[in-house]
C-alpha cells in the first residue's frame, strides 16, 4: 500500500516544509487548501494520514467557510472518512479560554508550530498509521 498522506494547509512556506520532510520519510504527498477539494480526493485516493493546520484562510467545506476544526470534526463524524488519523497542526495552544479545540475537532494527534524536531513528527505520523 501506498502511503499516501494528505496535508490541509494554505501557507505555501508550510506546504514546501511538509513535502519534504515526508517525501525524504518515503510518503506520498498530496498537498491542499480546501475542505471541498480534500473530501473529493478522499473518494478517490488512499489516505493514510490527514495533517490538518487549524487556521485556514480560504477553505470552504460544504459551500460554508471553515476551519480545520471544522473539517476534522467533520470527516471523523462522517463513516466513509473516520478511520482516516487526523494530526492537527496549530501555532497556538489547543486549548485556549476554557475552549479544547482538539477535544473538539475529534483529531486523533496533535503538534504546534514551528515544528523542529522532524523525528517526532515522523515518529507521531509512523505511530497513528500502524495503528
Amino acid at each position: 500500500m501506498d502511503k499516501n498522506i494528505i496535508i490541509v494547509e494554505d501557507d505555501p512556506f508550510s506546504q514546501n516544509f511538509y513535502e519534504y520532510v515526508f517525501r525524504k520519510a518515503g510518503f506520498n504527498c498530496i498537498i491542499m487548501e480546501d475542505g471541498d477539494l480534500l473530501i473529493e480526493k478522499l473518494k478517490t485516493t488512499e489516505a493514510s494520514l490527514i495533517i490538518m493546520d487549524i487556521n485556514l484562510q480560504n477553505t470552504y467545506l460544504n459551500g460554508q467557510k471553515a476551519d480545520g476544526i471544522m473539517i476534522s470534526r467533520y470527516l471523523k463524524q462522517n463513516e466513509a472518512f473516520s478511520k482516516i488519523p487526523i494530526i492537527l497542526v496549530s501555532a497556538y495552544p489547543v486549548s485556549q479560554n476554557g475552549k479544547n479545540y482538539f477535544e473538539e475537532s475529534l483529531a486523533d494527534d496533535y503538534i504546534t508550530k514551528p515544528i523542529t524536531d522532524f523525528n517526532f513528527l515522523i515518529g507521531k505520523v509512523n505511530k497513528l498509521i500502524a495503528g
